[in-house]
């Protein structure tokens, strides 16, 4: 097969558009529907879910799309690749199966399964792998608290084998994102384990659609460039033989596909540029971007290296219990009602030292001499975690409540009194692959084991030594950014002098005019998580003002602009390929998205927090 393989995604995460499957499939030419439900929070998810319901355990909204599809695909050969079975992927591919005899269709249903070693967790610690945290370095305490869910990340060789032995559909648990459309390119073309530039390529493709519209124009920094963002469709990825690969997406569909979409995507959730995969170590310092053509852009040149030789395993713990609840604040005196509300908490609530946690942040959204009262106003939100469900049920929730007509001005509550919810905790540890036995069940029963890496691989600290070198910084200290004419900026939000019309210039180091604007006039941005961590990538749209932005966003430089960062370690590595610098904010977001008390977990608003600050730019990007 010499063409490109086209590869369709028709899903981000658990819960995304329903519609889109029948959209990728009857919008256009594709030769594979994929699709991404699983995340770290929704491995906990399925669990709860299973733990209801034993036949239960995948993302059961796969099924309603394939309810509208699977005869279209089967007639016109178009094959699935789904890792929607999630902690239970023989259940999901069952229930396809099922749906295809309801439906009149012959369809070979395989799955991949092995994925999960919460049986080995114990073994693994006694053998003498503590299954350290990645980020902390803290040994897994198995005996106090036993994980939940412990869930290896495969690769993509299983997948391969399911399709070559004639398989229309490929259910998997936990692969990597990328190795969704990693499994069929290779397939397709015909790649050994081995063809690591090619494979690097694919997992490069697959890192950009994985999350769906995010490439096609999704929660893009310049958002107003962007026509038909009500509903964007979603993207293809045209993979040749030497790996390479244009991004588009079908015609007459919203959204819209360029360098800067695709630049965002690429920077989603990554560290430095040495990504890890379990087919493939991709170099994205070596990826080169083109436009070319309407909704098309090139990616090529990416250069691949083997594979780890240990898997990513992710763990999920019981955390205990969190209840919260928030007030609104409005008008005048914001910080003084906020103070007040601290003081009664403290006087008839509990202390920090009553409860695992207590939380109390102001989330402000002032906006002075505002017209409407629900724009100059604040969220005082009251959190508290513990290992006691009681304690920080209705006792806690309903006591809160009760300060409504003895406060400030204007109080109000956005939550009613409820019970403590339970959380988990996020553990992301290494396994050796011993451990994993992945397994392909093909359609007609038969069960074969494939192994999960190639027999060359090189060990995870070459590559972290080879990421180290290549111009990251991280830590407490000064680095050193690019040399240009760039003032060093003052932080903060617009003020009267600079506001968001810039109207204050001046002189910056090597003599040129700057002006105090957001950030984000012109510079790009896209954030996220990574467990405890969160990581946020800037682009410049040239590389003139890439070299300012280099300049300017050094590790001190974000952690003066973002508080919360100053005594956190962060990762700084610069992508002069893409004009764009990539930063990890090592333990924002605590202990990942289901136990943090962030009013944005997740950090998916970061981003757009940094391009609202205020700095010195030079005037000769503002025309």
């Amino acid at each position: 097969m010499n063409r490109p393989v086209r590869i369709a995604n028709c899903s981000g995460f658990y819960g995304d558009r329903v519609a889109a499957a029948a959209e990728m499939v009857k919008g256009g030419e594709i030769d594979f529907l994929t699709g991404d439900y699983l995340a770290e929070l929704t491995m906990l998810i399925l669990w709860k879910l299973r733990s209801k319901d034993a036949s239960k355990g995948y993302a059961t909204t796969f099924l309603t799309q394939m309810e509208e599809v699977l005869s279209t695909c089967i007639e016109r050969g178009i094959k699935v690749v789904t890792n929607a079975g999630g902690l239970n992927p023989a259940g999901l591919a069952n229930a396809i199966t099922e749906l295809a005899k309801k439906l009149g269709v012959d369809a070979k249903v395989s799955y991949v399964e092995g994925d999960d070693i919460l049986p080995s967790v114990e073994s693994i610690v006694q053998s003498g792998n503590p299954l350290s945290h990645l980020d902390t370095g803290k040994p897994l305490d198995v005996k106090t608290n036993p994980p939940v869910t412990a869930n290896a990340y495969l690769g993509a060789s299983g997948i391969v084998s399911a399709l070559s032995r004639g398989a229309d559909i490929v259910v998997t648990g936990r692969v990597t994102d990328a190795s969704l459309v990693v499994g069929p390119a290779a397939w397709w073309h015909g790649w050994g384990r081995e063809d690591w530039d090619r494979l690097a390529g694919a997992v490069v493709a697959g890192h950009v659609i994985e999350c769906g519209t995010q490439a096609t124009g999704g929660n893009y920094a310049f958002f107003q460039e962007v026509p038909g963002l009500e509903h964007p469709g979603f993207p293809i990825a045209e993979i040749a033989d030497d790996g390479s690969s244009v991004i588009t997406k079908h015609e007459n569909t919203g959204g819209l596909v360029s360098v800067g979409t695709v630049t965002a995507q690429l920077l989603y959730e990554i560290a430095g540029p040495c990504y890890a995969n379990p087919d493939a170590v991709a170099d994205f310092s070596t990826i080169h971007l083109e436009d070319v053509g309407d909704n098309r852009v090139a990616i090529s040149g990416v250069k691949g290296f083997p594979s780890p030789d240990t898997l990513k395993v992710c763990i999920n713990l019981l955390g205990g219990w969190r209840n919260s609840i928030s007030c609104v604040l409005t008008g005048l005196d914001i910080d003084k009602k906020a103070d007040l509300v601290r003081r009664t908490v403290l006087h008839e609530i509990g202390h920090p030292e009553d409860f695992d946690e207590l939380d109390m942040r102001l989330v402000s959204c002032e906006h002075p001499d505002s017209s409407g009262d629900n724009q100059i106003c604040a969220e005082f939100r009251i959190t508290v975690k513990d290992k006691d469900a009681k304690k920080v049920g209705r006792a806690f929730s309903s006591k809160a409540i009760e300060i409504a007509l003895a406060s400030y001005p204007g109080l109000y509550f956005t939550t009613i009194p409820r019970e403590a919810s339970a959380y988990g905790v996020y553990w992301p540890a290494l396994v050796e692959p011993r451990w994993v036995n992945q397994k392909v069940v093909h359609y007609d029963g038969a069960v074969e084991e494939v192994p999960i890496l190639p027999e060359s691989t090189r060990p995870l600290a070459e590559t972290e030594k080879m990421q180290a070198m290549s111009g990251a910084t991280n830590g407490t200290g000064e680095d050193a950014g690019g040399e240009i004419g760039a003032a060093g900026g003052s932080a903060g939000r617009a003020d009267p002098e600079g506001g968001s019309e810039g109207a204050y210039s001046s002189t910056g180091v090597g003599g040129h005019l700057v002006r105090k604007l957001p950030l984000g006039t012109v510079a790009g941005a896209r954030s996220g998580d990574k467990g405890p961590n969160a990581n946020v990538g800037f682009w410049a749209r040239s590389h003139d003002e890439y070299l300012w932005l280099e300049s300017e966003l050094t590790v001190s430089r974000i952690k003066e602009l973002l508080d919360e960062a100053k005594d956190l370690q962060v990762d700084r590595y610069p992508l002069p390929n893409l004009n764009a610098v990539n930063f990890v904010i090592r333990g924002l977001l605590q202990e990942g998205v289901a136990s943090s008390t962030r009013q944005d977990p997740q950090a998916k608003s970061l981003g757009e927090w940094f391009r609202s600050r205020i700095v010195e730019i030079p005037e000769r990007f503002l025309d």
